[in-house]
């Protein structure tokens, strides 16, 4: 088994990029997606962060993410506690994701916050999706992002430069899909011979 890291910044295509690779037969695990299970209403993550920031987080029962995200996003302790609260369970979550894949799995995770997680996770491979900050935040834009938004997120994580420095593989999202789909695919084939030797 392979445990890839894709990462990239707000904005830089990673789902896209993770859906070519799921669809080249990795196995992809969404970061994104396990923050959202282990905060939804009735976990032990979802009371810790009610215990945390209280009921102003909440929307009919739920957690109101985007209340949350404008509270942390402009607070760096808060995000902080957050993140403190979070991680671990993610963690957990991921690690037993990968306990139910098949042993010869290239196992991807999509890992927005990489850098931002200390190393806390042991990969065998890094890819970084990166592009630049116009066209993400031509992209942000169309997805109902504000200017202000944008700007303080990409603030609040690591630069395309600090990614492109641990990762093993760089793909550079700023042209057609096929391009891209051209660069996934070269780096699917040297995953696939790292799986083997591995």
């Amino acid at each position: 088994m392979l445990i890839v890291a894709l990462t990239g910044g707000i904005g830089s295509g990673k789902s896209m990029v993770g859906q070519m690779f799921a669809d080249l037969g990795a196995v992809v695990i969404d970061s994104d997606q396990l923050a959202r299970e282990v905060v939804e209403r009735g976990s032990n993550g979802f009371d810790q962060v009610v215990a945390a920031f209280g009921d102003g987080v909440l929307k009919n029962g739920d957690l109101d993410r985007t209340s949350l995200a404008a509270l942390v996003f402009k607070d760096a302790e808060k995000r902080a506690l957050l993140e403190q609260i979070t991680h671990p369970l993610i963690r957990k979550a991921f690690t037993e994701a990968v306990e139910a894949a098949d042993e010869n799995s290239i196992v991807i995770n999509q890992i927005p916050l990489l850098i931002e997680s200390k190393n806390n996770y042991k990969f065998d491979h890094i890819i970084t999706v990166s592009a630049d900050e116009a066209i993400r935040s031509q992209r942000l834009t169309k997805k109902g992002l504000t200017l202000h938004q944008i700007q303080q997120r990409m603030l609040a994580q690591a630069t395309d430069y600090e990614r492109e420095s641990i990762a093993d593989n760089v793909i550079v999202n700023e042209k057609s899909e096929s391009e891209l789909r051209d660069q996934v695919e070269k780096i699917w084939e040297i995953l696939k011979s790292k799986n083997k030797g591995h």
